[in-house]
């Protein structure tokens, strides 16, 4: 995603080179995902899922353009 669209960046970090990181986000299992150091996931999960705690990171309305298919994604978990 990050190389689609400008307003979105990543960073891969070694937990093995960077320890400190490791223990400062609780890292236990990999991948580990953190989306603006709010909404954190451990495990691979399926584009819906990503996009789903995407929105729910930066606590979106729905948009009128998202499609039907992606519409239902933007109530928050929980």
């Amino acid at each position: 995603m990050a190389m689609e669209s400008p307003k979105v960046t990543a960073d891969v970090i070694e937990i093995q080179e960077f320890p400190d990181l490791a223990a400062l986000y609780n890292i236990m299992g990999v991948p580990k995902t953190i989306i603006n150091d709010g909404v954190q996931f451990t495990g691979a999960v399926t584009e819906d899922v990503l996009l789903e705690r995407m929105l729910q990171a930066v606590d979106a309305e729905e948009p009128d353009d998202v499609p039907e298919q992606y519409s239902d994604l933007t109530t928050p978990i929980g």
